[in-house]
């Protein structure tokens, strides 16, 4: 009696988890039951899977999931025969967006690479409504880099690459959703320009540094005229000082060892002579 009450409590512990399967599904699904009792030194084998902390395993019954949520981490059973398992990986994968040629908005023609990092949120939904979670991501995620790329100029392409990267991680998040899969973080890697163009914009910033030079030289002569002016009325209004300037600069002239001796002479006697 004690035994049939075990085998009362496996099979209606095994209706409970099948759910609806029909008159077939019900008859194979109690056959392997009653087989996996009945051998159970041998099946016990068959009948335990282990799966790792970073992994969930989605159990298949006849072809129907048999739970709301996946199994593990950790030790659980199967009905061997009727049960399948698929096992799903939980940690973060990151992978390379390949270079893509892009027409920007300006129709500049640039080559853009990037990285992708994503994660299974939902076991279940990455396995039964998709048929590889992994490779669709990655195809989208090139899709998704020629599509935002190709509303922006190039400026806008080299200036905001912050704002392009949390562009694209939104759009592959909500495209991905259903897939069971959550997208992390999306990065710019390189953007590499035609050697022409790359010539033509070193050409168009020298240029404008030489301008900003010339007008910064040109704002420096007028300042140090400004300050000639304001120094020629000091030395007007004093005579003295005119002299004094004189043997300043004779003595600079003789610290640089010289042979050409310049004797100043008072501005009175040129004028003398000059009036004459």
């Amino acid at each position: 009696s004690s035994q049939n009450i075990h085998f009362s409590s496996f099979f209606f512990f095994l209706a409970e988890r099948t759910g609806s399967l029909g008159c077939v599904g019900w008859f194979i699904v109690i056959l392997s039951g009653f087989f996996t009792v009945l051998l159970f030194p041998i099946t016990i084998w068959f009948c335990l899977k282990i799966v790792q902390e970073y992994e969930r395993a989605v159990i298949f019954r006849l072809g129907r999931i048999i739970d709301k949520k996946p199994k593990g981490p950790g030790i659980f059973f199967v009905l061997p025969c009727t049960d399948s398992l698929v096992k799903v990986d939980l940690r973060t994968v990151s992978f390379d967006i390949p270079p893509q040629e892009i027409l920007t908005k300006d129709s500049v023609t640039v080559s853009v690479d990037g990285v992708v990092y994503f994660r299974v949120s939902d076991p279940i939904a990455s396995v039964a409504n998709v048929s590889n979670a992994d490779f669709s991501t990655r195809l989208l995620a090139q899709t998704t880099l020629r599509n935002v790329l190709g509303t922006k100029n190039l400026a806008e392409l080299l200036s905001d690459r912050e704002g392009i990267a949390h562009s694209m991680q939104s759009n592959l998040d909500e495209a991905t959703d259903n897939w069971g899969i959550k997208v992390e973080r999306v990065e710019i890697k390189d953007v590499k320009l035609p050697h022409q163009l790359q010539r033509a914009m070193a050409a168009e910033a020298e240029a404008a540094r030489e301008a900003r030079a010339k007008v910064i030289a040109a704002e420096g002569e007028m300042n140090a005229s400004r300050a000639l002016k304001e120094a020629s009325l000091v030395i007007a209004e004093s005579p003295s000082a005119l002299q004094l300037r004189y043997l300043q600069t004779l003595n600079t002239i003789a610290a640089e060892k010289n042979s050409t001796i310049v004797f100043p002479l008072p501005m009175d006697v040129i004028s003398h002579f000059i009036r004459k």
